[in-house]
């Protein structure tokens, strides 16, 4: 039979394709051979063979689209002739190279360069010096997250100014909360108090990018082709080029700046009695941080930025209570996942802090009041019939769910699921995790095993938060799917109504940014991997205390308590072998011993990758 689908490319030289409108997401072996002319991601058609046992194998393939144009590699020579020697998770074979007639010296072998291809001939677009950092280069070329913007999108340009349309908040004390470091900031929040029925309003106030950046103008479409901004341990690669995410955009303090606000009406129970959503002007009061919001929220202290502003603060509490105990009402889990913060030097690429980054008070109250918002969205525009991106995860099955119950025993909880997984056992497992030591780790297992979110035309529940319908709303400068939604709120604002609720075009597009993001995210997390392998080097023989919060046919996956710091315990390294899977639990069982997810540990640091973004630990006892 003749299927397409996407070419996958293993280290070691074979490949799949993975079948498209497969109900199965069957992939087919593609031998070493037959992979030869093609890369990862490449849409190709092939033949499609099954043994009696159910395996498919593929062969004949030809290319219907090649969606990757840059390569990364070291030069090599074969004949005499220049060849690239590809990322091995990209190809599987060297390709020609050749070079542009302003490239008058060739470069030594091993020189390491990234190459385009141009009408399928491999072309060199520029060598890398000894000032790149090669391990990051490699990385962000594997996932395609592009470095630069196009000259033509450098220059700042014209931006739209207030007009009678919008509601002016410039006199409503509101703030923004972000980390210090953040420059894009685009979501700002003020809250009003209760009236005589004890109802307060909440009003969630985004940057108003689609005023800016209008459908299919440069901006549009290179903030399409990224679609999201890709946060790396030494720099931002902003969607949007700095001068509009952190200057002529971002909601600074004391600067009028053009919005769409969501007002949301909630009542002492915390259930949302109205939304309003409308086009404004508003002026941040200040800009905090979450530290200091914390600390006003746990302990009453003020400083000069968070005094002033005690009131909003108090009843912005309020309404994180209150949106609090609706959501436990409901279920689902508040994923603040805690993460590793690593600042890398820019001249020696070593890493000079490695600090975990615990959500506090302050974290939790900003992800409520953006969940609220974008939930309150993606009612308003579903019940108009207006089609927008939503965010859709669905229930996991039967077989997952044992899978998290294990993982949780393992933990050393009792989850008691049964045979279907709703929000609100979910959120009961959270509560029960929520202030223990190994919580980042039983989190990072949890998203894991429930799966991944997805874009949708067809709205559907998310799960993982218990909500019946959701989009993203909140961060138009940072992903492309808010804007897209920014879009269709306007266009209703605007006067427009909509025919077709679900558009095929759409639905395409909500794919291919999907896939962006999780490009972005696997460069991300591979960086910050590559990053921490640089510091634990430093760091060999030192002992720390871990949680088991993987097992692989290589090894065990461990996460350090302390940093959170991601490693590998090998497999010929574990005493009192030899250790097989059990299927049915998820150990490493050996005659004497057996290594289950969650299991706490001391490992000692043995060696690093720091090209793969690999560390390795044996157990210290």
């Amino acid at each position: 039979m003749i299927k397409s689908g996407t070419i996958s490319v293993h280290p070691r030289g074979f490949g799949f394709l993975t079948l498209q409108d497969d109900p199965d997401h069957r992939a087919a072996f593609v031998s070493p051979p037959d992979l030869n002319p093609f890369l990862e991601g490449d849409r190709v058609q092939a033949e499609i063979s099954e043994t009696p046992d159910g395996r498919l194998s593929a062969s004949k393939l030809s290319l219907i689209e090649r969606t990757r144009l840059s390569l990364f590699g070291t030069l090599v020579r074969h004949r005499g002739q220049p060849f690239l020697h590809v990322d091995r998770e990209i190809s599987n074979t060297d390709w020609p190279l050749t070079f542009p007639a302003p490239m008058s010296a060739r470069p030594d072998d091993g020189t390491p360069l990234v190459a385009r291809l141009v009408n399928d001939k491999l072309v060199c677009e520029r060598l890398l010096g000894p000032d790149a950092d090669i391990a990051f280069v490699q990385v962000l070329e594997r996932h395609e997250i592009r470095t630069t913007h196009p000259p033509e999108n450098l220059r700042p340009g014209p931006l739209p100014r207030s007009d009678s349309h919008r509601r002016d908040l410039r006199n409503v004390p509101t703030v923004t909360i972000d980390a210090p470091s953040t420059r894009d900031i685009d979501d700002a929040i003020s809250v009003l108090p209760a009236d005589s029925d004890g109802a307060l309003r909440i009003l969630v106030s985004i940057a108003d990018v689609s005023s800016a950046v209008p459908q299919d103008c440069p901006l549009d479409l290179e903030a399409r082709t990224r679609g999201t901004s890709v946060y790396l341990p030494d720099r931002v690669l902003p969607m949007f080029p700095a001068w509009l995410s952190d200057d002529a955009l971002s909601l600074l303090p004391g600067v009028d700046r053009l919005c769409l606000t969501v007002e949301l009406r909630v009542d002492p129970e915390g259930s949302v009695s109205a939304v309003d959503i409308y086009r404004s002007t508003v002026r941040s009061a200040a800009r905090l941080d979450y530290d200091e919001v914390a600390a006003f929220l746990d302990r009453g202290e003020v400083n000069e930025r968070t005094g002033p502003l005690a009131t909003t603060l108090s009843w912005c509490r309020t309404a994180s209570a209150r949106l609090a105990t609706a959501r436990a009402r409901r279920g689902g889990v508040e994923f603040q996942a805690d993460e590793t913060h690593l600042v890398v030097d820019a001249n020696t690429r070593r890493v000079t802090v490695v600090q975990p980054l615990r959500n506090t008070s302050a974290h939790a109250l900003i992800e409520r009041f953006m969940v609220a918002a974008n939930e309150a969205v993606a009612r308003w525009l579903h019940d108009r019939g207006v089609p927008a991106p939503f965010r859709v995860h669905d229930e996991p099955e039967s077989d997952a769910v044992h899978e998290l119950e294990m993982i949780a025993r393992n933990f050393g909880f009792e989850t008691g699921f049964g045979s279907r997984l709703s929000p609100l056992a979910l959120g009961a497992l959270q509560r029960q995790i929520a202030d223990t030591p190994s919580a980042p780790a039983i989190l990072s297992v949890l998203g894991a095993a429930l799966g991944q979110a997805r874009y949708t035309v067809n709205a559907s529940p998310h799960f993982g938060l218990g909500a019946p319908l959701y989009l993203h709303f909140t961060s138009p400068i940072r992903r492309y799917a808010d804007l897209l939604v920014h879009r269709s709120v306007g266009a209703y604002l605007d006067g427009h109504r909509f025919e077709d609720p679900r558009p095929a075009d759409l639905d395409r597009l909500c794919a291919a940014i999907g896939l962006r993001a999780r490009n972005a995210e696997k460069a991300e997390r591979d960086c910050r991997r590559i990053a921490a392998a640089r510091y634990m080097a430093g760091h060999i023989g030192e002992t720390f205390e871990a949680n088991i919060t993987g097992v692989r046919p290589f090894g065990l996956q461990v996460q350090l308590t302390a940093s959170l710091i991601v490693g590998t315990v090998p497999l010929d390294s574990l005493p009192g072998g030899p250790f097989h899977i059990d299927p049915s639990s998820r150990e490493l069982v050996g005659p004497a011993s057996r290594f289950p997810i969650g299991m706490p540990l001391v490992v000692q640091a043995t060696a690093v990758d720091e090209t793969l973004g690999r560390v390795e630990f044996q157990l210290a006892r």
